[in-house]
């Protein structure tokens, strides 16, 4: 079939193709992900704002 003699060149391209649809399941799934902040995260990040902008003051 196809001129493909070695039954393993089909496994091959099988898997291809369920890497393919898995990578595009993952994709839509976790497509928002990661957005959002806590509070705490935020004021971790305004903390460090903070202390860079008193070390660049510094030097």
């Amino acid at each position: 079939m196809f001129g493909i003699d070695d039954p393993s060149i089909y496994w091959g391209y099988a898997l291809a193709v369920l890497s393919l649809i898995a990578c595009v399941w993952y994709g839509v799934r976790n497509w928002n992900r990661g957005q959002e902040t806590d509070a705490s995260e935020m004021e971790k990040d305004l903390a460090w704002e903070d202390r860079d902008e008193l070390l660049k003051e510094k030097m």
